[in-house]
């Protein structure tokens, strides 16, 4: 048997094969002094309560901050002076324009022999009804699929109804399938000759509000009256449909414009050694606008600031080699607009953009350690991981999608990082009424920025490559 192994051996490397490592690689030595530095963030962090007193700043003076809208731009300017106040350099508002969309007054009711008020919220990109509101038939789909499968015969002249749920997860996913619903309903309807569509909220909870959500433009350039109904006025549509055909009149007015301004807010911790290697860790600054936007994402906001702002106060000895950089983004909520003008006004320099992470799923405890690297430096993230491990985070995969606002850093191939928050509740208050700072736990939030210090300062001070390929054995001559 010994034989046969050998003779195996000696003709694999004959044949220029190499052999698979099994199992995962072990993780890149962290020198002793620089993890050292990391703890000692880790341990500040779990002490100090600077991202609450940010979130709590931000949502008490300006409160909503609809993109677009003159809250916004007050929340700018709050941005700015806030992380000069705090002592980032290179403090800038980059600006940039987008499609402007604000709902006015919202309202629907069941009319007919079973007269009642029903609670909604327009889509953004919903158009306004008619003066004095539009009446129909609904229409009821159990789901998107029903829907998709119906057709103009089932719907023409009504109001579509969807009624799918969503479902509550730790790490999101289940709103990732359920979300399709709030872009589709308007194009798949108006293709079928509706009138309008509503959509049971996409949100996990059952109190009697409605989640917003949506773009300033609808989908395939449908242009149709679209809501929101709360979770409880959805099953009450259902048991009401039951008893025979229900009518509701539903009522809607926006305000929209094709440029409104816009900005990302930047402010940095300058590398002593190589400053023009960039670490980006960043939140967006917008929200919608019937809450104030603590979870969604003031607690991100907070939460990369405070961790910034930690290693920005080390001895100048301890500083990190790279510039870590803090970005606010802008119109997050209505497309994403301000990571789109980031990824294009730093085109020419997103070679030297190393690492990026983004904090955008509320305030809960971060559990696990997502990574897209190249496949050479999966050995880094699993030396992050072990690290970070001390704050009980485990490892994930190599499948990290970074958060919406990375998305266009992703494309380009900036390697991303996923610090996955639990998620199990956050869709109860996500784009809701409910998005307030008492949802806010103030030792989880620590949790959060001990994990972004960490993960920052590491990247920034060991001169990883997160996009080293696959190590190329060379074959036998």
């Amino acid at each position: 048997m010994r034989r046969i192994a050998a003779a195996l051996a000696v003709l694999a490397v004959g044949a220029g094969v190499a052999l698979a490592q099994q199992g995962p690689p072990r993780p890149t030595p962290i020198p002793a002094e620089t993890l050292a530095v990391a703890e000692r963030l880790r341990d500040q962090a779990l002490e100090q309560d600077e991202a609450y007193e940010i979130v709590e700043d931000l949502t008490t003076r300006i409160g909503p901050r609809l993109a677009g809208s003159e809250a916004e731009q007050r929340a700018i300017a709050w941005a700015v002076a806030m992380l000069r106040e705090r002592g980032f350099e290179n403090v800038r508002a980059e600006p940039f324009t987008i499609p402007f969309w604000m709902r006015l007054y919202d309202r629907a009711q069941v009319i007919g022999p079973n007269p009642q008020p029903l609670v909604v919220t327009a889509l953004a990109g919903s158009p306004s009804t008619p003066e004095g509101g539009l009446e129909g038939e609904l229409v009821r789909f159990a789901s998107l699929a029903e829907l998709e499968a119906a057709t103009a015969e089932d719907i023409a002249g009504r109001i579509v109804f969807v009624d799918e749920p969503t479902i509550a997860t730790m790490d999101g996913s289940g709103y990732g399938m359920a979300v399709r619903r709030r872009s589709q309903c308007a194009p798949l309807s108006q293709a079928r000759g509706a009138s309008a569509c509503i959509i049971r909220s996409v949100g996990t909870h059952n109190h009697r509000f409605a989640h917003q959500g949506g773009r300033p433009r609808q989908a395939d350039g449908a242009n149709l009256p679209a809501a929101a109904v709360s979770p409880p006025d959805a099953d009450q549509l259902t048991r009401l449909m039951a008893l025979g055909p229900v009518r509701i009149r539903l009522e809607i007015n926006v305000a929209m414009s094709e440029d409104a301004p816009s900005a990302n807010v930047v402010g940095e911790i300058v590398g002593r050694e190589r400053p023009e290697e960039i670490i980006v860790i960043g939140a967006h600054l917008d929200s919608w606008d019937q809450g104030t936007g603590a979870l969604d994402d003031g607690a991100g906001v907070g939460i990369v600031t405070a961790a910034a702002e930690l290693i920005g106060r080390l001895p100048r000895r301890d500083r990190p080699a790279r510039t870590i950089r803090v970005v606010l983004w802008g119109a997050e909520e209505t497309g994403i607009w301000g990571a789109r003008a980031y990824a294009q006004a730093h085109a020419a320099h997103l070679q030297n953009h190393i690492i990026a992470a983004e904090s955008d799923f509320g305030a809960r405890s971060i559990w696990r350690l997502q990574t897209r690297f190249g496949e050479g430096a999966i050995a880094h993230g699993r030396a992050l991981q072990g690290a970070l491990q001390s704050l009980g985070i485990t490892q994930g995969s190599n499948t990290a999608n970074g958060g919406p606002d990375l998305a266009p850093l992703r494309e380009a191939g900036v390697p991303v990082v996923d610090l996955t928050q639990n998620g199990m509740d956050y869709f109860n208050y996500h784009h809701t009424p409910d998005d307030t700072l008492d949802r806010i736990d103030p030792i989880e939030l620590r949790q959060n920025v001990a994990a972004y210090a960490m993960f920052a300062y590491l990247a920034a001070e060991t001169g990883w490559d997160f996009r080293a390929p696959a190590a190329v054995t060379a074959e036998a001559p």
